[in-house]
């Protein structure tokens, strides 16, 4: 079971989730392709059709304090805009829309966090909160609102002390899985008894980490936390996990990519293509016919 005991009640919705799954997939961003767009509901639909039981989402805010999904820095490529998100009001933030998949009659629009995420109360699918932690506790006061916490996985770098102290402020125990690029990162939020650290998300650029050790998954299992790596390939080149990523999953075969992560014990994976990962799971979970299994063929 991960988490803490005191915060039994708050994470045994994820703890049923991994008790089904053993290992949970993280769409990052959601699914977007074809006419669908990264950080929309249709995103999350797709992402939870192709095998997803987590979602990561961004974070932007409107000069005037509404919350949007929408990755804050990419608004040329998406939205055919200069100007930061963040400059803008909400009035003018809702008038503005993807436009590689606008269309007429169905314009795709930068969507309200709030709405989406409650569209899917209740449901298996969990919500990695990124991009958010300097909007504390604003954004966890508004995500409260929602009375739907046990599906919330609220992210920042271990090392943003600032954000910590506004978690450990906070009444409600939002599941927490923090940003950790060192042991040390490790041990600043491992059993902190104000904070419900439920995972943790091991990052590194090289092969030669600490991470690598299958004791540092075992001693991270000990503490009651679950192990997240992220094999998304950035735009910009730099490695989240030794190089072990979605592009070498399908340039070479996703066993070169995701072997080394399942073969050291990770509980979750963060991917663009949750069904070449979903894929992988079954063939490694799935439990090799034994002798008197053959002989009843």
């Amino acid at each position: 079971m991960f988490g803490q005991p005191r915060f039994a009640d708050m994470n045994a919705h994820i703890n049923t989730l991994f008790e089904r799954q053993q290992v949970l997939i993280s769409a990052h961003r959601g699914s977007g392709g074809g006419s669908i767009a990264v950080n929309t509901t249709l995103g999350v639909k797709a992402a939870v059709l192709q095998g997803a039981d987590i979602v990561e989402i961004d974070v932007t805010a409107s000069r005037d304090g509404e919350f949007y999904c929408f990755h804050d820095g990419c608004e040329a490529e998406l939205l055919g805009i200069e100007p930061n998100l963040q400059t803008f009001t909400a009035e003018e933030i809702d008038r503005q829309s993807y436009i590689w998949v606008d269309r007429p009659g169905r314009p795709a629009k930068v969507e309200h966090l709030l709405p989406m995420l409650h569209g899917f109360k209740g449901q298996d699918v969990l919500f990695n909160i990124d991009r958010s932690w300097w909007r504390w506790p604003n954004l966890l006061r508004a995500l409260d609102g929602l009375i739907m916490a046990h599906q919330i996985l609220m992210k920042c770098p271990a090392w943003e002390e600032a954000a910590l102290d506004r978690l450990r402020q906070f009444r409600v125990k939002f599941p927490f899985v923090p940003i950790c690029a060192s042991p040390e990162d490790l041990e600043r939020v491992l059993q902190d008894p104000r904070l419900n650290t439920v995972g943790v998300e091991l990052i590194t650029n090289f092969r030669d980490h600490p991470w690598f050790s299958p004791e540092t998954v075992e001693r991270c299992h000990s503490q009651g936390v679950f192990v997240f790596v992220n094999t998304v390939t950035l735009n910009t080149g730099v490695p989240l996990f030794g190089g072990l990523d979605d592009e070498l999953a399908i340039s070479d075969c996703p066993d070169a990519a995701y072997g080394p992560v399942f073969d050291l014990g990770v509980d979750a994976v963060q991917t663009d293509w949750p069904a070449l990962v979903r894929d992988y799971r079954a063939k490694r979970l799935t439990p090799l016919p034994t002798c008197q299994n053959l002989r009843s063929l």
